[in-house]
């Protein structure tokens, strides 16, 4: 069915005027897009010269972009990267494919050359990070992945070609982290190697991602264990009257990522703190109830909420419970909640869990039923 379609595929666009190489592979064609005088004349002046006297080719691919029913779309990229310019235009018919490439060369200022797109991977990584990663995710996870990055791909790779990378020497480098024991950084850089690959791949540079025929099995993570309410008294009973009751008691009570520590502050009835893990650049507070639990600690509720900085919460906890993680906290406080029944939707507002595209669109809860919620947390 693939070779059918593609023998169709091609027979039209060699009907258009165009000549086309053999197929790379079932799914992708390419060869270089002839223009007509007319189209030409329809370029900025200095484009217009640059394709007159032969400076600028253009790029045609074609590839199998979905499958409606028995009937495969073909989408058609057209790209230019020459005199140091990166021009780039798709669209699932092919003369759309050229008026919109024609349209981004228009919108090019003449004589300005767009920036060079680099070709090596430390290069394109930080070009990558810069231009889209930083605009996709969290300001933690764009420092966690570039302090990943730097401990692990940089050294690495360096300035190596990204067309020249095989997929054993990616092996080779998921191999020894794992073999050094760090299960869970293995899955972490597999999958930042794999975002800048797939980037490598939409700008053209390269055709295929290295990490398809690398073998990769993923870490069976352990998830957090939640305190008995024997070691929760322990805990409380050992930093009672010093510096860390409140914040361990807001840490149990709430549910709070260690990463959020810092930001919880107190408002009316509720604590309230950032939530670590929206990817949007704006800032979302998550809404925590002062429970019937949490409520003797911030008595008065004008209480500061000072907490020491994290490696010292952490260095205290694992003295008092040295079977245990700070992270346990969270893992406690949501299994409390589950206990007490309260509400599952309420329940991952606390913790600041998504809903979802639509629940996030369409459920907004109220402070009283929050608040409500909030109470059944007693035991």
């Amino acid at each position: 069915m693939i070779s059918s379609e593609l023998a169709a595929v091609r027979r039209q666009m060699e009907a258009g005027g165009e000549q086309f190489a053999p197929p790379v592979s079932e799914n992708c064609v390419d060869g270089f897009v002839k223009f007509t005088k007319k189209e030409i004349s329809q370029m900025p002046s200095r484009f217009r010269k640059l394709f007159v006297l032969g400076g600028c080719t253009v790029r045609g691919y074609k590839r199998i972009s979905s499958t409606r029913g028995n009937k495969q779309v073909i989408n058609y990229e057209l790209r230019c990267r020459s005199e140091g310019y990166n021009i780039y235009a798709s669209s699932n018919n092919f003369e759309k494919a050229k008026q919109k490439f024609l349209e981004t060369l228009k919108a090019t200022e003449e004589g300005t050359r767009l920036p060079e797109v680099p070709v090596t991977f430390h290069s394109f990584s930080m070009y990558y990070f810069e231009h889209f990663r930083g605009k996709r995710v969290a300001v933690r996870t764009m420092q966690c992945d570039l302090a990943r990055y730097k401990r692990w791909l940089q050294p690495y790779f360096g300035e190596i070609l990204l067309k020249a990378i095989t997929p054993v020497r990616c092996q080779l480098l998921l191999d020894d982290i794992a073999a050094k024991g760090f299960g869970k950084t293995t899955d972490e850089v597999h999958s930042l190697m794999s975002v800048i690959f797939k980037a490598a791949i939409l700008h053209g540079i390269i055709q295929r991602n290295p990490l398809d025929l690398v073998v990769h099995q993923e870490h069976d993570r352990k998830h957090g264990t939640a305190l008995t309410k024997d070691e929760e008294k322990r805990l409380l009973d050992e930093v009672k009257g010093t510096e860390f009751e409140i914040p361990f008691a807001i840490a149990l009570y709430t549910g709070l990522r260690p990463n959020e520590y810092d930001t919880a502050k107190v408002e009316g009835d509720f604590v309230m703190a950032v939530n670590s893990k929206r990817k949007t650049k704006r800032i979302e507070y998550k809404k925590i109830p002062i429970s019937p639990m949490l409520r003797p600690f911030l008595n008065p509720l004008s209480a500061e909420l000072n907490f020491p900085c994290y490696k010292r919460m952490r260095e205290k906890f694992i003295k008092i419970l040295p079977k245990h993680i700070l992270y346990d906290l969270r893992t406690t406080f949501y299994t409390r909640c589950k206990e007490c029944g309260v509400d599952s939707a309420a329940r991952d507002e606390f913790v600041g869990h998504s809903l979802g595209k639509l629940g996030n669109a369409y459920t907004d809860l109220s402070d009283e039923f929050l608040l409500r919620e909030g109470a059944k947390l007693s035991y």
